[in-house]
């Protein structure tokens, strides 16, 4: 395929107009903001950094990887296995609802408008119950989209959905989220190199203030996210 419709396909998979819902989740962040652990631009970039070299979006680079690796090899059965075990890593209700809804909105997106082998596979073997990222993988290697740009790509939309959530609550300005993009461009190229050269053996983690953040905001008073 060339580069430029991979691209096309990429951009407007991972765009904040893509129909999966990105803009209502916070990842927990909207309760750690409130308790003003992140408050201002250096604090988000270090959480965010935290994320992606030990929590949960470098997890979700080595499942996206790992999905794109069975879908390729049509590992149906192996797919379907590695979705399940996407939505049990969630480590609270929140979280797996993130990843879940999310999941499911994509494949079925991409069922409906950019249709592939792989997508209907995985749709059939899960009811669409989906991690997020898996169905990404799995769409990307069923169009022939390469591993590493699909991982990036992925990792990207990851934290441009975070940086918007400081933007609206810390708040930041609009200059502040993109000097934090900048910021993180080297981080997100690391772990997405760790991602494709690794393997689901590597899942793992150690951000459990992050996995707390969720399961509190669970029960926040008042909030505008949905995680």
């Amino acid at each position: 395929m060339a580069d430029e419709r991979a691209l096309y396909r990429l951009m407007t998979w991972l765009t904040p107009s893509f129909p999966v819902g990105a803009f209502s989740y916070s990842h927990g962040l909207e309760w750690v903001i409130e308790q003003e652990t992140v408050r201002d631009a250096e604090s988000l970039r270090n959480w965010i950094a935290d994320l992606l070299r030990l929590g949960s979006g470098r997890n979700d680079a080595i499942l996206c990887a790992e999905a794109w690796r069975r879908a390729d090899a049509a590992d149906w059965q192996g797919l379907a296995e590695l979705a399940e075990l996407g939505l049990a890593l969630a480590p609270s209700a929140e979280r797996h609802l993130e990843t879940r809804m999310q999941g499911k909105a994509f494949a079925g997106a991409i069922a409906a408008s950019w249709p592939c082998t792989a997508t209907s596979r995985l749709i059939d073997a899960t009811g669409g119950e989906i991690a997020y990222p898996v169905a990404v993988g799995a769409a990307a290697a069923g169009h022939g989209l390469a591993l590493s740009e699909t991982v990036g790509a992925y990792l990207h939309a990851f934290v441009s959905t975070l940086i918007s959530v400081g933007v609206r609550l810390i708040p930041l300005g609009q200059t502040d989220g993109q000097r934090l993009l900048a910021a993180l461009e080297a981080r997100v190229a690391e772990i997405a190199a760790q991602a494709v050269s690794g393997s689901i053996e590597d899942l793992g983690g150690a951000t459990y203030l992050a996995d707390i953040a969720s399961m509190n905001h669970e029960t926040q008073y008042t909030r505008l996210f949905r995680s």
